[in-house]
């Protein structure tokens, strides 16, 4: 087991499973017991050395399913603090992962003479890791964001777009895209206003 949100969820899971069944499930989420020996009534010391027990059973069980680098760190560990411990290291984690994808995803801009193909798959891609990361974007929102990364000589191809008030998928609009910058490289012109209007209507 890796720290990975989706991996941590599977191997949680299958962990509480294998637990309920041998009735240990509840040290995952229990601290370990604290007692006065002196002062512990004989019950409270029944409890303590079955949950003492269980908890470094348990620990066998997980740090056993780890790579060897996570084994060395959470050996001495136990199961509720364990699972504390790797849910904050996790957060960080996507916290972390999040802000690089949508920094990356922020500085994307297609530069004159770029594949607009490549462009696009890129940003896209963007999108999707970020949706793994449970942040999810309006499709309005996401073509915007295309349309903004978009050199200046997209600009007629831009305002045509939003004049024809036109709901458009990614995918449509990157085909628009493509036609568009083959019409530029065909006529070394900005990419006609009448050509755009025939385009979208295509794409309808």
């Amino acid at each position: 087991m890796k720290l990975a949100g989706p991996k941590y969820m599977d191997w949680m899971r299958n962990l509480k499973m294998n637990l309920r069944y041998e009735n240990k499930e509840y040290v995952l989420e229990k601290p370990l017991l604290k007692i006065n020996e002196t002062k512990a009534t004989p019950e409270e010391i029944i409890f303590y050395n079955k949950q003492h027990d269980d908890a470094i059973k348990v620990t066998c069980i997980m740090v056993a399913s780890m790579v060897p680098e996570l084994q060395k760190f959470y050996e001495e560990y136990y199961p509720c603090d364990m699972c504390l411990d790797i849910v904050e290291k996790i957060h960080k984690k996507v916290i972390q992962e999040r802000y690089d994808v949508v920094k990356s995803l922020m500085a994307c801009k297609l530069k004159e003479g770029d594949y607009v193909c490549a462009h696009v798959k890129r940003m896209q891609r963007y999108v999707e890791q970020l949706e793994k990361l449970n942040v999810w974007f309006d499709k309005e929102l996401v073509i915007d964001m295309v349309l903004k990364s978009s050199p200046l000589s997209y600009d007629k191809f831009i305002l045509t777009y939003h004049l024809n008030n036109t709901e458009t998928t990614l995918t449509q609009l990157h085909n628009l895209l493509q036609t568009a910058t083959l019409g530029k490289k065909k006529n070394h012109v900005p990419f006609m206003t009448s050509d755009l209007v025939l385009a979208i209507g295509q794409n309808r």
